[in-house]
């Protein structure tokens, strides 16, 4: 395990580049298992989840190869079981996403309940539910489920919930069933456009990717192909709010701001500085904000992974203002800790949070809960008078590559160190 040491009040200046987007990546791995040609996905993230994701298809007996950094071969042409390794998949929420290529390719699956941020209520039933549809039958056992289809059948599924993976598992389950699947609520975040491109490039028939009614037509095979993983907008909104609250002027490349545009909408209505480019923001130190309150929704609306870095720089806007979770209930329990670094905020109950402001931070020996409470506590601790120590950052290495190394290049006094 390993800890943060951070020294505050230092002016961050520079440029850091957003890397390959984590949830989008996550999704394009699996989908080379609908194929025994070669895939090729490059501008993939060096963090712990696509490590693990990696390490559960080799166990499955999908060949991986390294190309560089960021660029990895798949070939899944001999795969040799269809049971997820237990200790992997507990780690790692999006292997779920398994459930559809899986069954596709081989007509069954077993897997444990999955693991990952412990952020509320996650149940998996959206997806079971939707392959049940799809006809499979669902085995439940104490601590896993195991899905069998000869054959999985176009259908219109309605999920009871707007789920963005299990949107996508319906799309990878859909893409080699037989007959015509309509999925009625879709989510449309940018990741799901790109899944579609991914599969539609490698002979895949899928028309709405985007929208809330995407409808996939069944082939028989998939070819292989190539792919560049878009930027990861919630890194690159992570960053902006960085740069408003310790920067000089920070420039953020490799990002694609039309996929922020509610965030930016809502950061530009609070006083943070920043233009736009093509494939980049710059922001600069905006001492001057305002309070607004802040309702989180799916996409186009304000993502619930930013809730937390916007909660930090509410702190420091002049006013009241609320917050409102409404996709996780245990999204809002980081507060205890912003309030033991000089923050003043009253948790209404499990998806309200009132914060006054702006007070000042100081620091604090703090622990992360989750990735993105763990960087909304790492921009308090870099804001924050004196010094911090924030234990359990191995949660943050599952959503942030080198984070330690980028923000030091910035001018952050910021030291890893492991816990023994």
């Amino acid at each position: 395990m390993y800890q943060y040491i951070i020294k505050g009040k230092q002016t961050l200046r520079g440029a850091i580049s957003v890397y390959g987007d984590k949830n989008t990546a996550l999704k394009l791995i699996p989908s080379t298992i609908l194929s025994d040609e070669k895939c090729v996905i490059s501008n993939i993230p060096d963090i712990t989840d696509i490590k693990i994701m990696i390490e559960i298809m080799q166990d499955l007996g999908v060949a991986v190869n390294q190309i560089n950094a960021d660029t990895y071969e798949f070939e899944a042409k001999n795969i040799k079981k269809t049971e997820l390794n237990i200790d992997l998949a507990k780690k790692l929420r999006a292997s779920t996403v398994l459930i559809g290529p899986m069954l596709a390719k081989f007509g069954e699956i077993t897997l444990p309940h999955p693991g990952g941020c412990i952020i509320g209520q996650r149940p998996i039933d959206v997806h079971l539910d939707a392959f049940q549809k799809m006809g499979a039958a669902v085995i439940f056992k104490k601590d896993s489920y195991r899905l069998v289809a000869k054959k999985l059948t176009g259908a219109k599924i309605a999920p009871p919930l707007l789920s963005v993976t299990a949107t996508e598992n319906i799309i990878l389950g859909a893409v080699l069933a037989a007959g015509t699947t309509t999925i009625e609520y879709a989510a449309c975040e940018p990741s799901i456009v790109q899944l579609a491109e991914f599969l539609i490039a490698r002979g895949a028939k899928i028309s709405g990717a985007g929208s809330p009614r995407i409808i996939i037509e069944g082939v028989s095979k998939l070819n292989g192909g190539e792919i560049k993983v878009i930027p990861d907008r919630i890194e690159a909104g992570t960053y902006v709010i960085l740069g408003a609250l310790c920067g000089e002027e920070l420039v953020i490349n490799n990002c694609q701001p039309s996929h922020l545009e509610v965030v930016l909408a809502i950061l530009k209505s609070v006083g943070v500085d920043f233009d736009c480019h093509d494939h980049s923001i710059v922001v600069r130190h905006s001492p001057k904000l305002t309070a607004k309150d802040m309702i989180t929704n799916p996409y186009p609306g304000f993502p619930t992974d930013l809730q937390a870095p916007y909660t930090v720089l509410m702190t420091q806007a002049q006013g009241l203002c609320m917050i409102r979770e409404t996709i996780f209930e245990g999204r809002l329990n980081y507060t205890e800790w912003l309030n033991k670094m000089g923050a003043n905020i009253i948790n209404c109950d499990p998806h309200r949070a009132i914060i006054s402001g702006p007070t000042p931070l100081f620091g604090k020996k703090i622990i992360s809960p989750d990735i993105r409470a763990g960087i909304a506590l790492i921009i308090a601790a870099l804001l924050a008078q004196g010094q911090s120590q924030i234990d359990n950052i191995d949660l943050v290495d599952r959503g942030y590559a080198n984070l330690d190394q980028r923000l030091s290049i910035l001018g952050a006094s910021i030291e890893r160190r492991e816990i023994k």
